[in-house]
C-alpha cells in the first residue's frame, strides 16, 4: 500500500493574493474562464452518451406513458382540490404510475435574512452578483416579475407559467422591493425550466458548466406501493450519474411533506404514525443535498437558538441507512413571489419553500470562494462544508429528521475565510491501495471536526420491487479516521432499523459523507483517509474539510518596527518576526498621498536612496494566510539625517493605501503587462507566495513571459535605480 504523507507545514505555508477586478468586461472574462475549467473537468463523452440515452428513453416513456394511462384512465395532468399541480412523470418498474409534485402548501408569513449579503453579519456583500442557478419546477416562473426583471431566463420551451416555480425563483433571486419577499442571492439570474425533461436538461447543462440547480418537487408519495420509500431505484441511479460525470454541478432537492401523511404502511422501523421512512425517488440520490424543513429563531448575531423540524417535513431513513435528509433548511412560512401578476406576492411553506434558501445559500458560497481563491469549489467540496458547519439540533450527531441540522452560511463562510489559518478545506484524490495522512494541531478549547465528501459513482445496483432492501448503494467506500497516541477517533454513522435513537461512532459504511468530531481537542492529531475494497475507475477524488485546529504558529499580534541600522544614504527597517508569515510594507515620503506596498518574507526592509532632510512614513502587518492578517503596525515616521536618523511613530492608521503598481491581464495566461515603465536597468522577480523566488530576468519591454509558469497565485516585483515595486498575480 503506497500512503501519501502531508504535514501541518505544507499545508500552512502562506501566500498572498487577493486581487479586484474592477471593469465588467474582465469579470465577465473570469467567469466565462472559470466555466471552461469547469468543463474541462467534465466527462464529456459520458455526459453526452448519457444524454442521448436519456433523450432515447424519453421517448419511448412518454408514447409508453400516454398508452398506459389512456388504458388505466390516469389522467396525466392534474390540478388538486387544494390548487397543487401534479403529473404523471413516468411507470414505474412494477407498473406504478410515478407522478410528480410540488412541496409547498399555503400558510402565514415570515422574514429572512443572511449574514453573507450586503449589509450582513460579516460584511462581505455577497449578493449573487455574475452568479446564474438552474430552476426545475411543475412550470417556468414569471418572467417580467418586477422583484427580478431581466434576471430570469427560460431554459426550455415551455409556457406554462407556474405559481410555485415563480414563488421558488423569487426565494433565491428577488430584489427585495418588498422587504420580506427579499431573495438570499438577490443579485443572482434564474434559468427557468420545467420538470418535463428535468434530467435531459440537468445533464447539458452540468456539461455547460452549471453549478447549482433547485428540484423543490417529487414523487407523490400516495401514490406509489411500500417498497418505493427508501428505495435506491433508476431515477436515483440516473441523478448521481449525472453529478459523478459533472463534479462541478450540485442538485439541491426538497425532502418531501409526507411525515404526517401514513403514506408508507410498512417502513423500515417503527409505525406509519412515526413518520419515518417516506423519502423517496430522486431525494434518495447520494450525490445531491436533500433538504429538510425547520421552524427556526436566529438571533441578531445569526446565532440559531431555537430549531425543531416542521410537522410536515418527510423524514428518512433511505433503506440501506444512509443520512436522508442531508440538512435542513430555516423558516416555516415564506413570503415569495406569485405568478398572478408582476405585482403580486404570497407566502407558502414546506421543503420547497426551505429548499431555495439552502440553494442560495449554496450559491453565494460558490462566489465567496471564486473572490477568495479565484476558482470555484467542486459539489463534493460545497455540499461537504454545508454539512460540516451545519447548526446540530437536540443530540449530538446527525438524524434521520433533518441531517447535519441547520445549514449555517455564515459559519461556512468563515471556515473559507479563515482556511490556512483555522481551518483547512481541499480537494484530494486517493488511488487503488493508498492512503492519505495529515497532521493537525489543536490548542484545547474547541471542537476538532474533520471531514471527508466524495461524488460517489452512481449504484449497478437498483430496488426493483424488494421491500426494504437494505444493500448499499455506496460504491467507493471511504473512511476518515482520526488518531493520537494510539486512540482511534471514528465518524458518526445511524441504523435504519433503529431509526428513532442518537447516532453512534463506528464504521461508516453507507454514507459519501463523513465527520469526526473531538470535543476540547489539544495537541498534535493525524487524520488519515483510506479505501476499502478496489475503487471503480481505479481512482475517487474527496474533499477534506478541518475546523478547531490551528494550521500556522503565525502571530496576529501588530509588529512593533525599529530602526535597526543607519547608513549615509539608507536605513534598514526591522519587526518582531512571526513563524510562517508573509509580511505587507508601506511606505511613502511623509506627503505623498499613496503609499507604496510590497510584500517580503524577511522580517526587515532596506529601504535606499533617501534623501537627506526629506521625511518618510512606513507601515507594516503580519499575513498569517491568504485572508488574515494582523493590525497594522503604529506608523514610524523619520526625518533623514544619515547616522543621526530617529523614529518617531504617529497614527496615520487611516491614511490611503492604494497600490498604483499592478500587472494585467490578471489572470494572466501567457504573459503579463506592466503599467509602469521599465530600462534596461529593470530587474522583475516572480516569487511562489511563500516567498520562495522561481524567475528572476529582465524586464526590458514591459512584457513578462509567464506562460512557463504552473497555475497558481505569485508575487511579482521588479526594481531598477529609481523604480521598486511589488504586486500580485493569478497564472491559469
Amino acid at each position: 500500500m503506497n500512503t501519501y504523507i502531508t504535514t501541518d507545514r505544507t499545508y500552512s505555508i502562506l501566500f498572498i493574493l487577493f486581487f479586484v477586478i474592477t471593469t465588467a468586461n474582465v469579470a465577465n472574462g473570469q467567469i466565462s474562464t472559470e466555466r471552461l475549467k469547469i468543463k474541462a473537468n467534465n466527462k464529456k463523452i459520458e455526459l453526452a452518451k448519457f444524454k442521448s440515452n436519456l433523450v432515447s428513453e424519453y421517448d419511448v416513456e412518454r408514447t409508453h406513458l400516454k398508452e398506459v394511462a389512456k388504458l388505466n384512465n390516469w389522467k396525466v395532468k392534474e390540478t388538486l382540490a387544494n390548487g397543487k399541480k401534479i403529473e404523471l412523470q413516468a411507470i414505474g418498474e412494477d407498473g406504478s404510475p410515478l407522478y410528480y409534485e410540488t412541496y409547498a402548501d399555503q400558510a402565514g408569513v415570515v422574514s429572512r435574512a443572511s449574514a453573507l449579503n450586503t449589509d450582513g453579519l460579516l460584511g462581505l456583500n455577497l449578493d449573487g452578483d455574475g452568479m446564474e442557478v438552474g430552476v426545475w419546477d411543475a412550470g417556468v416562473a414569471l418572467t417580467n416579475h418586477v422583484e427580478y426583471t431581466s434576471r430570469v431566463t427560460i431554459g426550455d420551451k415551455s409556457t406554462d407559467v407556474d405559481a410555485h416555480a415563480t414563488h421558488v425563483t423569487g426565494s433565491i433571486i428577488s430584489t427585495g422591493i418588498k422587504r420580506d419577499a427579499k431573495g438570499v442571492a438577490n443579485k443572482a439570474k434564474v434559468v427557468s425550466h420545467d420538470w418535463t425533461r428535468d434530467k435531459i436538461e440537468v445533464t447539458e447543462a452540468a456539461a455547460e458548466g452549471l453549478l447549482l440547480s433547485n428540484h423543490s418537487y417529487g414523487i407523490k408519495a400516495s401514490r406509489v406501493p411500500d417498497w418505493y420509500f427508501g428505495a435506491y431505484t433508476k431515477v436515483a441511479q440516473d441523478w448521481d450519474k449525472i453529478m459523478y460525470n459533472a463534479p462541478y454541478y450540485l442538485m439541491v432537492t426538497a425532502a418531501g411533506n409526507a411525515q404526517k401523511n401514513r403514506d408508507n404502511l410498512d417502513p423500515i422501523y417503527g409505525q406509519s404514525a412515526d413518520g419515518f421512512d417516506v423519502l423517496l425517488g430522486f431525494t434518495i440520490a447520494k450525490n445531491n443535498i436533500t433538504v429538510a424543513g425547520a421552524n427556526s429563531k436566529v438571533d441578531a448575531n445569526g446565532n440559531l437558538k431555537r430549531a425543531d423540524v416542521c410537522t410536515y417535513s418527510s423524514f428518512g431513513p433511505v433503506d440501506d441507512g444512509r443520512i436522508k435528509p442531508d440538512i435542513a433548511g430555516n423558516g416555516g412560512t415564506v413570503l415569495s413571489t406569485d405568478a398572478a401578476s408582476n405585482t403580486s406576492y404570497e407566502t407558502s411553506s414546506g421543503t420547497s419553500m426551505a429548499t431555495p434558501g439552502v440553494t442560495g445559500s449554496l450559491l453565494l458560497l460558490q462566489q465567496y470562494h471564486k473572490e477568495l481563491y479565484d476558482t470555484y469549489m467542486k459539489a463534493a467540496t460545497l455540499k461537504g462544508l454545508a454539512l460540516h458547519t451545519a447548526d446540530d439540533i437536540d443530540a449530538l450527531g446527525p438524524d434521520y429528521k433533518m441531517g447535519w441540522g441547520i445549514m449555517n452560511s455564515k459559519t461556512a463562510a468563515e471556515v473559507l475565510n479563515n482556511k490556512d489559518f483555522s481551518s483547512h478545506v481541499s480537494e484530494e484524490s486517493l488511488e487503488n491501495g493508498s492512503s492519505f495522512s495529515f497532521d493537525v494541531t489543536a490548542e484545547g478549547n474547541e471542537t476538532l471536526i474533520a471531514s471527508i465528501s466524495w461524488t460517489d459513482v452512481q449504484s449497478s445496483f437498483i430496488n426493483s420491487g424488494d421491500l426494504n432492501n437494505t444493500t448499499a448503494a455506496l460504491v467507493n467506500d471511504l473512511d476518515i479516521r482520526v488518531t493520537k497516541n494510539g486512540q482511534t477517533f471514528l465518524p458518526w454513522k445511524l441504523n435504519p432499523a433503529q431509526a428513532e435513537n442518537n447516532a453512534i461512532k463506528g464504521d461508516n459504511k453507507v454514507d459519501p459523507f463523513e465527520r469526526v468530531e473531538i470535543p476540547n481537542a489539544n495537541g498534535t492529531y493525524t487524520i488519515t483517509v483510506t479505501h476499502k475494497g478496489a475503487l471503480v475507475n481505479d481512482i475517487q477524488d474527496f474533499s477534506l474539510i478541518v475546523t478547531g485546529v490551528a494550521m500556522t504558529t503565525c502571530s496576529l499580534n501588530a509588529p512593533e518596527v525599529s530602526l535597526n541600522e543607519k547608513k549615509t544614504s539608507n536605513v534598514t527597517l526591522a519587526w518582531n518576526a512571526s513563524e510562517e508569515a508573509l509580511y505587507e510594507i508601506q511606505y511613502k515620503e511623509v506627503h505623498e498621498e499613496n503609499w507604496t506596498t510590497e510584500y517580503i518574507s524577511e522580517n526587515n526592509f532596506s529601504w535606499s536612496n533617501l534623501l537627506t532632510d526629506a521625511t518618510y512614513s512606513f507601515r507594516t502587518r503580519t499575513f498569517c494566510s491568504q485572508n488574515i492578517a494582523s493590525e497594522f503596525s503604529e506608523v514610524v515616521t523619520f526625518t533623514f539625517k544619515g547616522e543621526n536618523t530617529e523614529l518617531e511613530k504617529l497614527n496615520l492608521m487611516n491614511q490611503g493605501s492604494a497600490i498604483p503598481f499592478n500587472v494585467y491581464p490578471n489572470p494572466a495566461v501567457n504573459e503579463i503587462h506592466l503599467n509602469v515603465k521599465t530600462s534596461e536597468n529593470t530587474v522583475y522577480r516572480i516569487m511562489s507566495v511563500s516567498g520562495v523566488p522561481l524567475k528572476t530576468d529582465k524586464a526590458t519591454s514591459s512584457i513578462i513571459d509567464v506562460s512557463e509558469l504552473p497555475s497558481g497565485l505569485y508575487v511579482l516585483q521588479i526594481q531598477d535605480q529609481t523604480l521598486s515595486k511589488s504586486t500580485k498575480f493569478y497564472k491559469y
